[in-house]
C-alpha cells in the first residue's frame, strides 16, 4: 500500500516564517539536501542565503537551481503565483513546495491565500512552521507585535540556537509561549535539526512509510517517539475529529489511513501537523481488507500510551452525534 500524493490530489505547501536570522535558511538547506525520497521546490527572495554546494548543483535555467537529489531551488520574482504555477507546469512537478516568508512578513495572508476552498485546488496548505531565535528572542521589542503575528500562525514553533544561551533563557522562551500560545507545539532545536517526518505532514511520511518512521529519533539530543494505533473495527470520523483536535501539545504528528462508519468503501486519511488537522478521501480499498492505522510522533518520556489508547478507542463502531 502506498499513500504517496495521487497524480490528482493537490501538491501539499509548507510555509517557513520567524524573524530576520532565525534559522529559516539553515533548515531550508537541511531540506534541500536531505535524504527524504521526494522531489521538494522550494520558493526563496534570494539563492545566495541558503549557500548549496556547489558539487550538489547540477543546473542552473533562469530562476531555477536543479539538485541532485531531484529538489529545486526557485527564486521568486514578483509573482508568486505565477511561480507556483510555474513548478506545477514542470516535466516532473514536485511533490511537496516549501514558501519562506520574508522574516518581517506576516504569514497569515499567504495561508488564507491557499485554505481557500476551490473546486480543483492544485496546492493545498500542509503546514506553517515558525523559527525562533532563542538568544535574540527578547531583543528588538519594536518588532514584538510581528513576532507574535508568525507565531500565531504557525502550528509548529521551532526555538532554534539553543546551544547558544542558558537553560533559564529557554525556560524563559517557554513560559512566555505557554502564556500566550498555550496550544502551540514547541521544540527546541540547534541549527534547525529536526527530523523532516516531524515537521512535513504529507508526501512520503506517511502511515505505510514504515523506514520513515524509526521507534526514536536522536537530534540535537531532543528524542522523538512513535506509537501506532491499529483496529479492523470501523472509526467514527466524528468522534475521530474531536480526539484529534485535543491531543497533547507534546505530539508533533498524527498521520492515519482509516476505516470509518461514514464512508466504509474508501480509505480516509488523516494529517495532523501541529494544531492543523486534515482530513482527505485517499480512494477505495481495491483489494485490500478495510482496517486503521494510525501513527503519533511525540516528544520521547512525555507520551501517555493509556491515554491515547483510550481516547482511539472511543472512537471505534459508532456514529459521533
Amino acid at each position: 500500500m502506498d499513500d504517496r500524493r495521487p497524480s490528482s490530489a493537490p501538491i501539499p505547501l509548507a510555509v517557513l516564517t520567524g524573524f530576520l536570522g532565525a534559522g529559516k535558511s539553515t533548515l531550508l538547506k537541511r531540506i534541500l539536501t536531505g535524504e527524504h525520497g521526494l522531489r521538494i521546490a522550494v520558493l526563496i527572495n534570494d539563492f545566495g542565503a541558503i549557500n548549496i554546494d556547489a558539487d550538489l548543483i547540477v543546473s542552473v535555467d533562469e530562476n531555477i537551481i536543479s539538485l541532485a537529489n531531484g529538489c529545486v531551488c526557485c527564486s521568486i520574482r514578483d509573482d508568486l503565483t505565477s511561480a507556483i504555477e510555474g513548478l506545477i507546469d514542470l516535466s516532473q512537478p514536485p511533490e511537496y513546495i516549501i514558501l519562506e516568508a520574508s522574516g518581517i512578513a506576516d504569514p497569515a495572508g499567504i495561508a488564507i491565500a491557499f485554505s481557500i476552498d476551490r473546486n480543483d485546488p492544485k496546492v493545498k496548505l500542509d503546514t506553517i512552521i515558525c523559527v525562533l531565535d532563542a538568544e535574540q528572542f527578547f531583543e528588538t521589542p519594536d518588532h514584538k507585535q510581528l513576532k507574535q503575528l508568525q507565531i500565531a500562525a504557525s502550528d509548529l514553533v521551532l526555538i532554534n540556537k539553543v546551544d547558544l544561551v542558558d537553560e533559564e533563557q529557554v525556560e524563559k522562551i517557554e513560559a512566555w509561549m505557554f502564556e500566550n500560545f498555550r496550544r502551540h507545539r514547541v521544540i527546541k532545536t540547534t541549527q534547525c535539526d529536526v527530523p523532516l517526518e516531524v515537521l512535513l505532514g504529507a508526501g512520503r511520511f506517511g502511515p505505510a512509510s514504515e523506514a520513515a518512521l524509526p521507534e526514536q529519533h536522536n537530534h540535537s539530543a531532543w528524542k522523538f517517539k512513535t506509537w501506532s494505533y491499529e483496529t479492523r473495527s470501523a472509526l467514527s470520523l466524528g468522534a475521530l475529529e474531536q480526539v484529534v483536535a485535543k491531543l497533547p501539545v507534546n505530539i508533533y504528528r498524527c498521520k492515519g489511513i482509516l476505516n470509518t462508519v461514514e464512508a466504509p468503501d474508501r480509505r480516509t486519511i488523516l494529517q495532523v501537523v501541529g494544531k492543523r488537522v486534515s482530513f482527505s478521501d485517499g480512494g477505495g480499498w481495491n483489494q485490500s481488507e478495510p482496517n486503521s492505522r494510525i501513527v503519533v510522533i511525540a516528544a520521547d518520556g512525555e507520551l501517555d500510551l493509556n491515554y491515547l489508547q483510550e481516547q482511539f478507542d472511543q472512537c471505534l463502531g459508532y456514529l459521533f452525534i
